[in-house]
C-alpha cells in the first residue's frame, strides 16, 4: 500500500501530533529522493526501531554549490512512492519549498569546527544548507528518531551535533554504508556515471581498504596517501581532492591509526564527484 504524499506542513503535523497522543514513536529517514537500496536499509531501521516511519524527499538547494549540480540532480517522486510501498512507511513527506524556505526566510544553522574540513573545504557552504533543513525537516516531522547513512560520516557527525547543540529531542542513528557488489559506496550520483566510470569508481574502496589494512598493522599514513593517490590516478580517477585518516568522534587529523578512526576520500572519475569513507 502506497503512504499518503504530503506536502503541507498543516497535514504533516496532524499525523505526527495523534501518533504522539497515542504514545507511539515516530522515526524519519531524510533524503533527496532518487532512492536506492542504502537509502531503503535506513528505512528499514527505522521501521525495527520506532511505530511509526516519514520519509521525507526534498532536493535542498542550500547544500548544493553548483547550480549545474542541483539542475541535474535526479528527480524520481513517483518511481520512489513505488520502492516505498513496499515497505509500508506510514507517510512520505514531499514539501513544498515554500514549506522550508518561506517567503522572507532568513535563518542559517551552521555548526563550526565539524564544518571546516573535507567536504566543507571543498563546498563551503554546504553544511550550512544540510544543519539548516535537517533542523528544519526534525521540528517538522516531531521525530523521535532519525536515521542516516555512515556513507556521508561527516554529515552525521555534523546532523548529531547541531540537535545536542540546539536541545532538539531526537536521536540521531547512523546505519551502514551500503555498497554494491564491486565495493562502490551507493549513492544517487553513480546514476551519473558510464559503465567505464562505474568500473573506475569501484578501485576506490579496493584502495581505501588495502590502505587500512597497512594502517591497522601501524605504518605512518601519510606516506600511504600519497600512494593511494598515485593508484587511485593510475586506475583512472581524473582528479583526487583529498584522502584523509581522521578520528571517528573528532574528526581531528591522525597520522596513524591509534584510536577509532575513519578513512576518507574524494575523488572524480567520469565527471562525477564520489566520496566514501571506512573505519578503520
Amino acid at each position: 500500500m502506497t503512504a499518503p504524499i504530503l506536502r503541507r506542513l498543516t497535514d504533516l503535523r496532524a499525523l505526527t501530533t495523534e501518533w504522539h497522543r497515542n504514545g507511539e514513536s515516530i522515526g524519519v529517514v531524510p533524503t533527496m529522493g532518487a532512492l536506492h537500496q542504502g537509502h531503503l536499509s535506513l528505512v528499514e531501521a527505522a521501521k525495527a526501531g520506532t511505530d511509526r516511519v516519514i520519509v521525507t524527499i526534498f532536493v535542498n538547494p542550500k547544500q548544493f554549490n553548483n547550480p549545474e549540480d542541483l539542475a541535474k540532480y535526479p528527480r524520481t517522486e513517483h518511481e520512489d512512492a513505488q520502492k516505498l510501498a513496499l515497505f509500508g512507511v506510514d507517510a512520505i513527506y514531499v514539501p513544498d519549498p515554500e514549506e522550508i524556505y518561506p517567503q522572507g526566510f532568513a535563518t542559517n544553522v551552521s555548526v563550526a569546527g565539524l564544518t571546516d574540513v573535507m567536504e566543507g573545504e571543498f563546498r563551503p557552504g554546504h553544511f550550512d544548507g544540510v544543519a539548516t533543513v535537517v533542523a528544519k525537516l526534525f521540528l517538522q516531522t516531531q521525530a523521535d528518531r532519525a536515521y542516516f547513512g555512515e556513507k556521508d560520516y561527516q554529515q552525521l557527525m555534523v546532523v548529531r551535533r547541531m540537535a545536542r547543540d540546539l536541545d532538539i529531542p531526537i536521536e540521531v542513528v547512523g546505519c551502514p554504508t551500503v555498497r554494491e557488489p564491486s565495493g562502490l559506496a551507493m549513492s544517487s550520483r553513480n546514476l551519473r556515471l558510464s559503465p567505464d566510470g562505474l568500473a573506475i569508481a569501484a578501485n576506490k574502496h579496493r584502495v581505501m581498504q588495502g590502505l587500512a589494512q597497512s594502517l591497522k598493522a601501524g605504518a605512518a599514513f601519510d606516506p600511504l596517501a600519497t600512494k593511494a593517490e598515485t593508484d587511485l590516478l593510475a586506475a583512472g580517477f581524473t582528479q583526487v581532492e583529498y584522502i584523509h585518516l581522521r578520528c571517528a568522534e573528532t574528526l581531528e587529523p591522525l597520522t596513524h591509526a591509534d584510536r577509532p578512526a575513519r578513512l576518507f576520500a574524494a575523488a572524480w572519475a567520469d565527471g562525477v564527484r564520489l566520496i566514501d569513507n571506512i573505519p578503520v
